[in-house]
């Protein structure tokens, strides 16, 4: 977010368009874009009606915290947040978190149990930053107890618990944002393609192409005894009961669960999450998807049990109902050459390199159209024509209001009851189509998929849509 420090506010305004419009975004739309950064700047400074919003945190740990960064956005606010509690079930974290926050001034208490937290009057809302196979069974608990929540993506772990995440927004009337913060932040990159795409900017679209990286190799991971400060049985939760493993950095814990489908579902959730989010977003297909989805190429996974099992490389294709096709890679997409920027200039690397468009590696979003290509990525935003990035003159009204933090929206709907940007609708349906991509790769069959009963074509890709939990450990 764009930070005013000691300039004149009309210092500031002109810094913050010309650092907008080197990054390569139109001069319009980086006025825009600051516009929305300058509001979100105010807000920060406006008290909510009705006092500060009591915040609990759950999953502190470890390096690289995903829950850092949440906390960090989350305290920008410091005139609408409290943090009232942490908790993780790793007494190392929970400890390093009270800490931490402690030094920031909030008198939070340390728990390692969630649902001492969820049900505490001293806590109003959640951030849920757990483990993939956690974000259901914690998030249902924490509505059913009256919070609002926000929770990583993905949002669910099988495309049973994302039903069951919107039966549990409609029943309990609470507040859910699901973090995929590229509909808000990353400069608006996200956004305002989404914006020329739906404009017909490139015309009719064909195909899409969402890279979005290799799964790791481990090979064989020793087990070991967990640490004592970790209550491995509480981490697995719903999940088999398994040995915990650790060699060098790799393991089946802490951020490389990842890696494994019992956990996760490697980069298909992990970045798919992101970039599928923003093609169903493109396509105007929010809380829909495709009908169709199949494996072009995939890799074989390791498979003996004892190390990552997620498929290294892979091409998925979604088919949708009016013949669009979104194509998920590791980074075997199409290269597309010629595109430039809002400045009808080609993109440089940090190294000083011209480059002449992007690889089929790149990470990032590709837009095929028959009246021209654009690609966007966190870092870039480019087309096959400077005229594509025009000011558009017919709002495609996106999202009621433009959004310049993910938590700053979701603090904001908090207080006026509205839905976010990536409300359980969109979260849910984004996720389900990273899912049947996933049960594609597992099955190796070319599956048809019906959006509405949320079914495949096969009895064998069905038993995929959900898992059996261990214990006591239910949907709530």
């Amino acid at each position: 977010m764009l930070e005013r420090g000691s300039l004149s506010r009309r210092g500031f305004m002109n810094r913050s368009v010309a650092a907008l419009t080197a990054a390569g975004l139109p001069g319009w739309f980086a006025a825009e874009q600051f516009g929305a950064c300058a509001r979100a700047a105010e807000e920060k400074k406006t008290v909510g009606a009705n006092g500060k919003l009591n915040i609990g945190v759950i999953g502190v740990g470890p390096e690289p915290r995903r829950s850092n960064a949440l906390y960090g956005e989350a305290k920008r606010f410091k005139d609408k947040v409290n943090f009232t509690a942490v908790c993780d079930v790793d007494a190392r974290h929970v400890e390093h978190a009270v800490k931490q926050y402690k030094k920031d001034g909030y008198d939070v208490k340390g728990l390692a149990d969630f649902r001492e937290l969820v049900t505490s009057k001293d806590v109003d809302a959640v951030i849920v930053a757990t483990p993939d196979h956690w974000h259901a069974i914690i998030a249902i608990a924490a509505m059913k107890a009256g919070k609002d929540v926000y929770c990583e993506k993905p949002l669910t772990l099988t495309i049973e618990e994302a039903l069951a995440m919107k039966t549990a927004v409609a029943d309990t009337k609470r507040v859910l944002q699901t973090g995929s913060q590229q509909r808000t932040e990353m400069g608006g990159k996200f956004r305002l393609a989404t914006e020329l795409v739906r404009a017909g900017r490139v015309g009719k679209i064909e195909k899409i192409e969402c890279r979005i990286g290799t799964n790791p190799h481990s090979g064989p991971i020793k087990e070991v005894e967990p640490p004592k400060e970790l209550n491995w049985d509480m981490w697995l939760g719903p999940t088999p009961k398994v040995p915990y493993r650790l060699d060098g950095g790799k393991t089946n814990c802490h951020y490389e669960f990842r890696w494994w489908y019992d956990y996760s579902g490697g980069k298909m959730t992990d970045w798919g999450a992101h970039h599928i989010d923003i093609a169903q977003w493109m396509l105007g297909m929010d809380g829909n998807g495709p009908v169709a989805v199949e494996v072009i190429e995939a890799s074989k996974p390791y498979d003996k049990g004892d190390g990552y099992n997620c498929h290294e490389r892979f091409k998925v294709l979604h088919t949708y109902a009016n013949g669009v096709k979104v194509e998920v890679s590791h980074g075997a997409g199409s290269t597309a050459k010629g595109l430039v920027d809002a400045k009808g200039e080609p993109w440089k690397s940090r190294d000083g390199k011209t480059h002449d468009g992007v690889d089929g590696g790149e990470n990032g979003v590709l837009v095929i159209g028959d009246k021209g290509t654009l690609f966007v990525s966190r870092g870039l935003l480019l087309a096959s024509d400077k005229g594509i990035f025009a000011p558009i003159k017919d709002d495609p009204k996106l999202y009621p209001t433009r959004p310049a933090t993910h938590m700053g929206n979701f603090l904001d709907c908090v207080q006026s009851r509205e839905t976010p940007i990536c409300g359980v609708e969109v979260g849910a349906g984004s996720v389900i189509v990273c899912h049947i991509g996933t049960i594609a790769l597992r099955t190796g069959l070319k599956l048809k998929w019906d959006p509405k009963s949320h079914t495949f074509d096969s009895s064998e890709a069905n038993k995929h849509l959900a898992r059996a939990r261990r214990g006591d450990w239910k949907l709530a």
